[in-house]
């Protein structure tokens, strides 16, 4: 998989080239490149916001430096363009899913009061959300994606794994533990030292629906 990052900020992604994305990269399984929106200005500053049209505080990102940035990393559309946006649909575990199918991802964030409405009717193939709050730019919400989706391409993470977390199958996960048995006075659960895997499965399924139904009821309404 390739995704192209485009953005004011490409300094803010040094987290991605570590822990399991890092490694992930190094083995040729995902490709992450970052393009630096300001070096497709026109002007002599690389300036790429100004006033919005009708007044109001903040700035507004200019389209030519965006437009030229988009069209110079993907000229013939062949990733699904996202923009990061607090308009979008929500990011869920059923999209990242999607989105870990595809060749091609190229995500725009934003920043500032946000993009020139143009550019999302011209360039942009949906615009994704990670919550019902308002950040700074979408640096951090376009980390939160690439993490996502990147852990669902093969040969990442083992599928083990994958297919016994949070909302893989509808249901919050289980509690972990590891060593020392005993911590601060607080044993493990005898069942997962008993050696009895049958056991051990049904508590988990039902520690599993009892987690959900405690801080996720919504999850089990659906």
């Amino acid at each position: 998989m390739k995704i192209d990052i485009l953005t004011l900020f490409p300094e803010m992604f040094a987290p991605l080239y570590e822990s399991i994305i890092g490694r992930a990269q190094k083995a040729g399984k995902v490709e992450i490149k970052l393009h630096d929106i300001r070096e497709y200005s026109l002007n002599k500053h690389k300036k790429c916001d100004d006033y919005p049209f009708g007044g109001g505080a903040g700035m507004v990102m200019m389209p030519q430096p965006v437009f030229d940035a988009i069209n110079a990393v993907d000229p013939d559309h062949k990733a699904k363009r996202i923009y990061t946006s607090p308009r979008g649909k929500t990011l869920s575990q059923t999209m990242v899913k999607d989105l870990a199918t595809r060749e091609n991802l190229l995500i725009l964030c934003g920043h500032y009061e946000g993009l020139d409405e143009r550019i999302i009717e011209l360039c942009i193939d949906e615009e994704v959300s990670i919550g019902d709050y308002v950040l700074t730019g979408g640096e951090l919400p376009a980390m939160v994606m690439v993490d996502s989706v990147c852990r669902y391409v093969d040969g990442v993470i083992a599928k083990e794994s994958l297919s016994e977390e949070s909302f893989s199958e509808g249901l919050l996960e289980y509690p972990q533990y590891t060593r020392p048995q005993e911590f601060m006075g607080l044993k493990v659960p005898e069942v997962l030292t008993s050696g009895n895997h049958a056991e051990v499965d049904k508590w988990r399924k039902e520690k599993s629906l009892e987690l959900t139904k405690k801080y996720r009821p919504d999850l089990l309404e659906k």
